[in-house]
């Protein structure tokens, strides 16, 4: 069984690699440049052999056993005293050509394409139609005539078959200085043809040779000074200030959380500052095409994917968790509302970055000391297989977008309920990935789930459904009410006494992940002449039973409240309680 095991694992790494060189990710190189944003279990699936089948089963124990971790993510400091020297070069760089591209408009999308060509029967733009001419009679030119152009100083011609020219009027004003520079020079000579009627009123046309001099103004008398000049020194171009960019909600220089951003950037980009510069320009660019600003103001209407991705609490380091849920999928009707057709599709890719900025600018602080990134928990259970081939085109559409478009948001990507067939997948991969990336990602099987997100996560801020006790509309407990954890050991028992030192309203709750535990509850007073009143009597809780107990007992007297866990299998066992005391009036 385990050589079968080994031998499906290794297809379907083979296929993984096939597939990655088909879509030109053989290299490892251009793989490295991934950031693991919002990294899609279905985008991961699309490249698993097809052949393998999920309804195979592997002990759960063998999946945890054989996921290995890589070394843990440390998020660096946002604060320019922190960075190292050529980090801090590489950031006043990166500014600096940030100011020139604000200057040259580098942020604004490119212009339109130009308009198709004409056809073959249409006459093209620099081709003027040709003109039929019609035979005319010419005259020669006596060579002992005048020139017939007038000038101010020289009379026209006599000649009574010389049209006289029109006089022109010269304007008393001097020529500008813009009129000036527009001046081109002319040809030397030129050819003009001019219609010319006869004594007895028959037109001939007669061409006349001219030569035409450039006329260069003469200077000013001393001690006086052109209009032309005084015009180029009285109006002065005025300063161009280039327009602040911005890119979620945060100015690109000039602003404290300016910083944030740009080192978002150079880090995802090894700190390679002209790298780094085309990223952002390439992300502004995007946002403005895309119409960021527009659609955090529409109203998308999809409350069913509010099952699929969620914000839920936050971590130890006050990193927001994001929750991907993608076996929500498995429901048919909720599948057809996403993915049936190119516009439901595009709406859904609307609405998950609509979520992803929402949740950017409502609970991320780009300032130096604040957080900046958030954590993903990517639930593998019951994801979708390759068979679902809309979920895949848009999910790997989602994370191509947000790869190149939202750098370093992620400070773990937790996966978890991983099933064995991930793991080929994982191994296979791990090469193409750089050892950034790899440290951020934690995998889990089932039956280590929980115990891995309360590594990051805290039990008071983890979902009921994924072992934890944090639950939405509590009106007893909040995540600001911590959480104790308890480990049972095998075949042994375990007991909690909650002190009640007058009358009051004593609530308590707790779980035992996985169960298999028998539990029971009383009140003990104070007064040895008092009796003991059996709160809750020894009952056994299995796993399919519900994920946790809350009980509450109004003491009358001082005494304590004794809870016990009887851990009869010869596996340890994880705790979890918390308890609360309200005044009798308040319970009222």
């Amino acid at each position: 069984m385990a050589e079968e095991k080994e031998t499906k694992a290794a297809e379907a790494a083979e296929v993984v690699v096939t597939e990655a060189k088909k879509e030109g990710k053989d290299a490892p190189e251009a793989e490295k440049t991934k950031n693991p944003v919002e990294e899609s279990p279905v985008a991961v699936i699309e490249g698993m052999d097809k052949k393998v089948s999920s309804t195979e089963e592997v002990t759960t124990a063998e999946t945890d056993a054989a996921i290995q971790q890589s070394v843990s993510f440390k998020e660096e400091s946002n604060l320019v005293g922190d960075l190292q020297e050529p980090e801090k070069k590489a950031l006043d760089e990166l500014k600096q050509l940030i100011q020139i591209a604000l200057a040259k408009n580098d942020f604004n999308p490119p212009p339109p394409p130009a308009p198709p060509a004409p056809k073959s029967d249409d006459p093209k733009p620099d081709e003027t139609p040709a003109v039929e001419s019609k035979p005319v009679e010419t005259l020669a030119v006596d060579p002992k005539a005048e020139d017939p152009v007038a000038t101010a100083d020289q009379p026209a011609s006599a000649d009574p078959k010389v049209e006289k020219p029109v006089p022109v009027e010269l304007a008393e004003d001097p020529p500008k200085a813009e009129e000036l520079a527009a001046v081109v020079e002319p040809p030397e000579d030129t050819t003009v043809v001019k219609a010319v009627v006869d004594e007895d009123g028959a037109k001939t046309v007669e061409a006349i040779e001219e030569t035409i001099v450039p006329v260069t103004p003469a200077p000013p008398p001393a001690g006086e000074v052109s209009s032309a000049a005084t015009v180029t020194e009285t109006v002065a171009a005025p300063e161009l200030v280039p327009e602040p960019e911005f890119i979620w909600g945060v100015p690109l220089v000039g602003d404290e959380k300016s910083d944030t951003v740009l080192l978002k950037f150079l880090r995802a980009r090894d700190f390679k500052v002209k790298d780094a510069l085309a990223m952002i320009k390439n992300a502004v660019i995007w946002r403005k095409q895309f119409g960021i600003e527009k659609l955090l103001e529409e109203d998308l209407a999809l409350p069913e994917l509010e099952k699929v991705v969620f914000y839920h609490g936050q971590d130890k380091e006050s990193h927001p968790v994001c929750y991907n849920v993608y076996g929500e999928f498995q429901n048919q009707e909720l599948y057809a509302k996403a993915f049936s057709d190119d516009e439901k599709r595009d709406k859904f890719l609307r609405w998950r970055i609509q979520f992803l900025e929402k949740g950017i600018r409502q609970q991320l602080d780009f300032s130096p000391k604040g957080v900046s990134s958030m954590v993903q928990v990517t639930d593998l259970k019951n994801v979708p297989g390759p068979g679902k081939k809309e979920l895949r085109q848009a999910t790997k559409k989602a994370l191509a977008l947000l790869q190149d478009s939202y750098p370093e948001f992620v400070a773990k990507q937790v996966f978890i309920n991983v099933p064995w067939w991930y793991l080929a997948y994982n191994r296979v991969m791990s090469p193409f990935f750089t050892q950034r990336t790899k440290s951020k990602f934690v995998f889990a099987g089932p039956s280590k789930s929980a115990e891995t997100l309360f590594r990051y996560i805290a039990p008071e801020h983890v979902p009921v459904q994924y072992g934890g006790l944090s639950k939405e509309n509590d009106s007893d407990f909040s995540s600001s009410d911590a959480v104790t954890e308890v480990v049972i050991k095998p075949s042994s028992k375990h007991t909690i006494e909650l002190p009640a030192t007058e009358p009051s309203l004593l609530i308590w709750e707790l779980r035992v992940l996985g169960w298999d535990v028998s539990y029971s509850a009383e009140f003990v007073p104070s007064a040895e002449d008092s009796y003991t009143v059996l709160v809750q009597k020894a009952r056994k809780f299995t796993a399919t039973d519900e994920p946790f107990v809350k009980s509450s007992f109004k003491v009358g007297e001082p005494g304590k409240i004794v809870l016990t866990i009887d851990n009869a299998a010869t596996k340890k066992k994880k705790l979890l309680y918390r308890s609360k005391t309200k005044n009798t009036t308040d319970s009222a």
